[in-house]
């Protein structure tokens, strides 16, 4: 496992693990359901991942978006991947709502629909952390 990885709660967060990925709830909410798919990798540059990586990457962000629409409505999706303080290959997943979404008794709203959102973290606890990862790991097939 790389250093990065642990950063966003692994093992504890963990939706669902690949033979390159791991796909975590990230603990900072940016909208309901943001995700952190992170590389296994030792690599520190994107173009330092292997072609059987990335192939696997598509399946798993399918997989991801699919999940993510089936449990809350996502409509559309914005990958971020900065790499800065943490410095293994990773991309915030960020679903996003052009209406507000209610889950577990608390109204999620992207409140920058429909244009690019400017990755403000909604704090949350880790109750609802904890919910998410719940709901979401209870509808993978």
């Amino acid at each position: 496992m790389n250093q990065t990885i642990p950063v966003f709660g692994y093992p504890e967060t963990l939706v669902k693990e690949y033979n390159y990925w791991v796909v975590m709830v990230r603990p900072h909410q940016i909208t309901l359901g943001t995700l952190v798919i992170a590389s296994k990798s030792d690599a520190t540059k994107l173009g330092d991942l292997a072609a059987d990586e990335w192939a696997e990457f598509a399946i798993v962000a399918e997989e991801s978006e699919s999940l993510l629409i089936k449990t809350f409505g996502a409509e559309k999706f914005n990958y971020c991947a900065f790499m800065m303080k943490d410095p293994n290959p990773h991309f915030h997943l960020v679903p996003r709502y052009s209406k507000s979404v209610n889950f577990n008794d608390r109204d999620w709203v992207d409140d920058k629909w429909p244009d690019a959102t400017d990755l403000k973290r909604v704090e949350v606890t880790e109750a609802e952390t904890k919910a998410i990862l719940v709901v979401l790991k209870s509808q993978l097939s």
